[in-house]
C-alpha cells in the first residue's frame, strides 16, 4: 500500500510538471528568454525555497542544514549548473518538436542516463547494489516505450504537410530538435546525480517526506545560474531587455510565469515526498527517478493531443504512439512483479 501511495504522489507531481508549458502559451508579447528566466526565477529560486523550508526542524534553520555538509552542498550546486544546461535545452526541444515529441526525447535519454550513472560512481552514490538486472531491464523497457513514441514522431513529421507542421508547432525543426533534445536529457540526468549527492544534507528532526528538499533548492540555485547568464545574453543580443518594461503585462505574464513554475516544480516536490513512501534501498527506491520521467513522458503526450499536435496524422502513427504508450505504462509494473 506505501508503494501505491508513494507512486500516486509521484504522479501528480508528474502531471504538474507535464502542464507547466501550458501557461506558457497564455505569456503575452514576451520574447522566448524573456519569459524563459522570469518562470525561472519561481521555478528554481521561489518555490525550491519554499519547499525547502518545510524541512527545517523546529529549533533549526535553512543555513544551519546547508552548513551541515558544505563540500554536499557545492557538489548539488554543481551537478545543477550541469543540470541547467539540459533545462535550456529542454525548453528549446519543446520550442522545436512541440509538448509531446520535445519531452518524451529529451525525459527518454534523461531517465536512463539520470537511473543508470549513480549506481556506477561508487565515490558518490555508495549504493552500487541497486544496480540490479530488475532495475536494468526495467529502465531498458521504459527506453524502448520512449523510443516507439520517437518513431511516432519521424511518421508524424513525414506524413505532415510543412503547413500542418507549422500549424501544430510553430517553429517546427525536427533535425534542430533532435539533437537539442538528446542534449538536453543527457544533461538534465545531473538533476537525479545532485540528488544523490545532497543526501548528507538530511539532519536530524527533518521530516522524511521534505528530507530532499534543501538539496533539490541547492540544484535548482545551480540551474538558475546557467538558465539566468544565457537569457540575459540573449536579451543583450536580440535588444528584448524592453520586455521587462513592459509593466502593462506584469499582471498577466507574472501570473502565469509563475503559474508555469509551481506546476514544473511540482514534480521535484512530489517526488521526494513519493520516495518516503518506498523501502530504504529497494528496487523501487532506485527505479523512482525512471517513474518520474516515463510519468513526464506519459502525461505530455497526453497534453500534446489535448492541444492537437497529432492532428492530422494517419491512424498507423496514432497506433504506435499508443503502443510506445503502453509499454511506458507497463514499465512502472515491471518493478513490482
Amino acid at each position: 500500500m506505501n508503494t501505491l501511495i508513494g507512486l500516486l504522489i509521484i504522479s501528480v507531481g508528474s502531471f504538474g510538471q507535464s502542464s507547466s508549458y501550458v501557461p506558457i502559451n497564455k505569456v503575452k508579447d514576451w520574447s522566448w528568454e524573456s519569459f524563459w528566466l522570469v518562470q525561472g526565477l519561481f521555478a528554481w529560486l521561489v518555490f525550491p525555497l519554499l519547499g525547502a523550508l518545510l524541512a527545517v526542524p523546529e529549533g533549526s534553520s535553512l543555513g544551519q542544514i546547508l552548513s551541515v555538509n558544505p563540500f554536499a552542498a557545492l557538489n548539488a550546486v554543481f551537478f545543477g549548473i550541469l543540470w541547467g544546461v539540459g533545462g535550456l535545452t529542454f525548453g528549446l526541444s519543446m520550442r522545436y518538436l512541440g509538448v509531446a515529441l520535445g519531452q518524451s526525447l529529451a525525459l527518454g535519454t534523461c531517465s536512463a542516463f539520470g537511473t543508470l550513472i549513480p549506481p556506477m560512481l561508487p565515490q558518490y552514490f555508495p549504493e552500487a547494489e541497486h544496480m540490479t538486472p530488475v532495475l536494468i531491464v526495467g529502465v531498458a523497457i521504459a527506453i524502448a516505450g520512449i523510443a516507439v513514441i520517437g518513431y511516432a514522431g519521424a511518421l508524424k513529421s513525414q506524413t505532415m504537410s510543412e503547413e500542418d507542421k507549422r500549424r501544430a508547432i510553430k517553429d517546427f525543426a525536427l533535425k534542430k530538435g533532435l539533437l537539442i533534445a538528446v542534449l538536453a536529457g543527457v544533461m538534465s540526468a545531473c538533476f537525479n546525480l545532485g540528488l544523490e549527492a545532497g543526501k548528507p544534507l538530511v539532519v536530524n528532526g527533518m521530516s522524511e517526506l521534505f528530507k530532499t528538499l534543501p538539496a533539490t533548492l541547492m540544484i535548482t540555485c545551480g540551474g538558475f545560474i546557467t538558465n539566468a547568464a544565457y537569457c540575459l545574453f540573449q536579451n543583450a543580443k536580440n535588444k528584448t531587455f524592453g520586455d521587462y518594461g513592459k509593466t502593462s503585462l506584469y499582471a498577466n505574464n507574472i501570473l502565469f510565469c509563475a503559474l508555469a513554475g509551481l506546476l514544473w516544480y511540482s514534480q521535484f516536490f512530489g517526488l521526494g515526498m513519493g520516495k518516503s513512501f518506498f523501502e530504504p534501498g529497494s528496487v523501487i527506491m532506485a527505479f523512482s527517478w525512471c517513474i518520474l520521467m516515463t510519468l513526464n513522458v506519459t502525461f505530455s503526450n497526453v497534453w500534446g493531443i489535448i492541444l492537437k499536435e497529432w492532428k492530422g496524422v494517419s491512424k498507423i502513427t496514432i497506433y504506435v504512439l499508443l503502443t510506445g504508450l503502453a509499454i511506458l505504462i507497463f514499465s512502472l509494473i515491471y518493478p513490482n512483479l
